[in-house]
């Protein structure tokens, strides 16, 4: 995978992809952002791209390094992620002498340390003081979801490399373009702040069909109250379903945002897109502030679910008030 194919984060391809053309690359780059916006996947395309022998702004896919790189047959690429709950000085040191003993010359070698806010206090500073006379063929590459816990003097040897949330859309039309169910993806991007969170919810065995029974109760509900009560007890209670009753209840706000969206205009913003021509015909039955109610009362079970009350309770507690208005 190239640089230009991982999707979004225009920014810190921009950053990586000038210091390739201009052959200013630096020594460590820290790359920051919250989890699931591509950082490996960027991370792995720049270190392609620093190993490509085309000379370009990105990696050429065609070269022998390139196809090495793909292959995992690159030896000069190391990586390093926490041993338990940290990233502890032996390992730091383990990684200066594998560089030190892969030889002299002017092949490049690169090693991405993985959730560098890890480190302890020892490694972040054995790793300073390799940072602060670096080898010029090496370069170091620290990603991270919280930056400011990365040790301050590291962090000012290190090119920043911003990392920002992926908003719906973005991430609708990547999960499209890998073959994913738009139906499915419309309602995992509105439960993650990433791609690959989005793709976990999509990947659960059950998460269509949860889907498909939010649907169900969200038409019951309505004007059906006692078949509501009858499809919560046996297509979820009764099921092996029953163990994911928060993700019920958070497709169900989409439900209701999805009425409120279709009084506002917004079509372009539903989620159960498959379903419009229903929630064009039902959308008005209720103000917007009914549909806002609904919405609170999905939220309130949640709370009561967490808090321990029996999900089965209140999920036909849910169903009552939502009968009730």
């Amino acid at each position: 995978m190239s640089m230009e194919q991982v999707a979004g984060q225009w920014k810190a391809k921009r950053i990586l992809k000038h210091a390739l053309q201009s052959g200013k690359v630096s020594h460590a780059y820290l790359f920051n952002g919250p989890a699931g916006t591509g950082r490996m996947a960027l991370a792995r395309a720049f270190a392609k791209a620093l190993f490509c022998t085309s000379g370009g702004d990105d990696a050429c896919d065609q070269c022998l390094e390139c196809r090495k790189f793909e292959n995992g047959n690159q030896p000069d690429l190391l990586r390093i992620e926490p041993d338990g709950q940290s990233i502890k000085i032996e390992q730091i040191r383990d990684l200066q002498r594998e560089l030190a003993y892969r030889g002299s010359g002017t092949k490049r070698k690169i090693y991405m340390i993985e959730r560098a806010e890890k480190m302890t206090v020892q490694a972040a500073n054995s790793l300073l003081k390799f940072l602060e006379e670096p080898l010029s063929p090496v370069v170091a590459i620290l990603i991270t979801d919280n930056g400011q816990a990365v040790l301050p003097t590291i962090r000012s040897r290190a090119q920043w490399v911003p990392f920002l949330p992926f908003s719906p859309n973005e991430m609708l039309q990547a999960l499209i373009d890998e073959g994913i169910s738009p139906t499915l993806a419309r309602a995992a991007v509105q439960l993650s702040s990433g791609l690959d969170g989005a793709r976990e919810i999509i990947q659960q065995n059950q998460f269509a069909e949860i889907r498909n029974v939010v649907i169900q109760l969200g038409k019951e509900s309505l004007t059906r109250f006692t078949a509501a009560m009858i499809s919560i007890q046996q297509q979820f209670i009764k099921t092996d379903l029953a163990n994911n009753p928060q993700l019920l209840l958070s497709l169900f706000v989409l439900w209701f945002k999805d009425m409120i969206q279709f009084q506002a205009g917004r079509q372009e913003s539903i989620v159960y897109i498959d379903q419009l021509e229903w929630i064009s015909k039902h959308a008005f039955s209720r103000p917007i502030e009914g549909w806002v109610a609904c919405i609170e009362h999905t939220l309130e079970a949640g709370k009561r679910i967490r808090s321990n009350v029996a999900p089965q309770l209140a999920l036909e507690q849910l169903l009552v008030n939502l009968q009730e208005g």
